[in-house]
Order: structure tokens, then sequence, then C-alpha cells
């Protein structure tokens, strides 16, 4: 008798320690922390689920590869799991690295746009860098006139729909839904105030852009930026040509020509404003805020004509007539003279 009690004494201790090793390990392998180094994994829609383990494996975030697969094996993630950029952080288990893949819990990534983009391949190029699709897509996208068109917005224009600011939106997001996306942004940016802006200056949101993009073209400096936009309302009140030099550089198709010449100006392009009275179509650039809110609050002053001062700092001198502006001109000349030979002198 005293014997069975042993046997089910030892039977149960071994129950008990079966159950506790049991226990143990589970919380092991689902619970214990298994960020080794914090990161981020790209799914891509196209994965397969050998791609995904093999993608998780060499990111070096893991702290144990096996207790992670047991786990991803156990929860069906080979079965079921979700395109997206996800973030390993310190204290993710096993269980939540899994559910998060498994049911599509993606972190969210910003995407900035600067302003000063100049063409469609750039905007597609750099979107492609920050999110899931590539550039091809982008681009046809970009190209679609009967999406632009269903936005209100014309090939000339369209640029103007794209407000420079940070983002914040999932990697995975379709190039339809980034556009979408810049539109509902568009239309909040121009509330009510700066529609009410544009009215009271004679100009529409399409042509705000359009000379916000001849502005940013013509100077990066920021406190100039209203001035210049002064310049050119001036001459539009005027029904002077714009001769704007950007524009000719857009129309010809070569941003690297550094100086406009007289050959560059017969240009024959709805862009071209030495040839062209009024505003072009359409944006020559996708300007950013500053240089939008710069032409909405330009600058009042009695200025027709600015160049580049003489000190290479990316200033302008500003006239009011044609001979003052002369003489900024040739003091701008004399000196960039002087700097190119200095140049040569020491190559």
């Amino acid at each position: 008798m005293k014997l069975y009690k042993k046997i089910i004494l030892i039977v149960l201790i071994s129950m008990a320690t079966a159950g506790a090793l049991l226990v143990f390990g589970y919380y092991f392998i689902f619970h214990k922390n298994n960020i080794a180094e914090e990161g981020f994994i790209k799914v891509y829609r196209n994965m397969d689920y050998e791609q995904l383990s093999r993608a998780i494996d060499t990111s070096g975030m893991l702290a144990n590869k096996a207790t992670f697969h047991f786990v991803a094996k156990a929860m069906g993630l080979e079965d079921s799991f979700k395109p997206g950029l996800y973030k390993f952080k310190k204290g993710m288990n096993n269980k939540t690295i899994v559910r998060s893949i498994a049911h599509g819990w993606q972190t969210p990534t910003d995407v900035t746009i600067s302003g000063y983009i100049r063409s469609k391949e750039k905007l597609a190029q750099m979107l492609s860098s920050k999110l899931e699709a590539d550039s091809a897509l982008f681009m046809q996208v970009l190209c679609d006139t009967v999406l632009m068109h269903s936005f209100g917005f014309t090939e000339a224009s369209y640029p103007g729909m794209i407000i420079p600011n940070t983002y914040e939106m999932w990697w995975t997001v379709t190039p339809v839904e980034f556009l979408e996306k810049m539109k509902k942004e568009y239309d909040k940016f121009w509330n009510e105030e700066r529609c009410a802006k544009a009215d009271s200056i004679g100009l529409t949101k399409e042509q705000v852009s359009t000379l916000a993009s001849i502005v940013i073209e013509e100077t990066k400096y920021e406190p100039e930026m209203a001035t210049i936009a002064g310049v050119y309302m001036n001459r539009l009140k005027k029904g002077m040509r714009l001769q704007a030099d950007p524009t000719v550089l857009f129309a010809i198709g070569d941003r690297s020509i550094r100086r406009v010449l007289r050959t560059h100006l017969t240009v024959d392009s709805p862009y071209n404003t030495y040839k062209y009275i009024g505003l072009p179509p359409g944006p020559i650039t996708i300007p950013p805020i500053s240089a939008l809110d710069a032409v909405l609050n330009y600058e009042d002053h009695d200025y027709i004509y600015f160049c580049a001062k003489d000190t290479f700092d990316g200033q302008h001198s500003f006239a009011k007539d044609y001979k003052q502006h002369l003489r900024n001109a040739r003091a701008y000349q004399k000196a960039f003279t002087a700097r190119e030979m200095s140049k040569a002198t020491e190559n």
C-alpha cells in the first residue's frame, strides 16, 4: 500500500513538473521578447512565405529564429499574411510579431514631398523610393488623363495639385490612392482664406501655382519670394511679357543651361514668356508652400526688373526702370567675369 502511494506521488510530481515545463515552454516560445535589434520589414504584395521568412531571418532583428518560426507555423502565418511595412520594436514577442504580419498591422511611413520637383519622372522616382509601388506604376497613373480630369485638372495644371509637405501614409498605398490623398490635401490647403486671397489679387488657384513655380525657380531665398512675385504681378497688370528665364528652359526641356541666350528665346512654346504675354499654361515645377503663399501675399511695390546681385549669394537687385536695371545687370556681369577669370587663373 505504501509503495502504491509512493508511485502515485511520483506520478503526480512528474505530471506537475511536466505541466510546469509545458507552461514555461509555451510562455518562452510565444510570449518572451524576441527582438534583438529594432528595425523594419517590408512585405511586398507578390512575396511568398519563403521570401517572407528569408527577409525576416536576414534582417538580424530576431533574437531567436527557431522560436519565431515555430510560432509562425503554429499560428498559420504561412497561409495568411498581409503586405506592408512593419516595425519590430523592443519588447515584441513572437505572438505579437506574427499577429502583426498576419493582420496587416502596418507602421505608417512619412513621405516628404519637397518643392521644385520638375518632372513626372522625378516625382515617380521619389515616390517609388518611399512606397511599395515602382516608378513605372506611378508614371502610368501620373500620365492618366482620365484620372487627372476627374480631379478637375488638365495635363498642364496637374503638377499644381501636389502640395509639398510631409504626409503620413501606409507604405502599401497604391498610386491612385496616393493621388486621391493629394487631391484631399490640395482641397484642404486651398481653404476659404487662401481662395479669398487668390480672388482678391485676380488669380485662380491654378494661376497662383503657375506663378509660384516661376518664383521658386527664380529664387530659393525665401525673404525675396514675395518681392519677386510682386515684380511679376506688376508686369501682368501692365500687360508686359513676364520674360522669365526659367519658363524658357522649361520650354526647351534643358534645365542644365546656365545662361539663357538670344537663340534660346526663339523657341515657339506657350511656356516661352519672352514670346507670349501672360502666364504659361501651368506650373513649370511643383512649387512649395512658401512660394504659393509668397504669391498670395506678394509685395506691393513699383519694381519691374530684377537681376542677380554681384555678391553671388542668391539674392537679387531690383529696379523700377530699365536704366537702373541695366546698371544692376552690368555690375553683376562685371563681377561674374572677374570671378570666372580668377577661377581660370587658379586652375
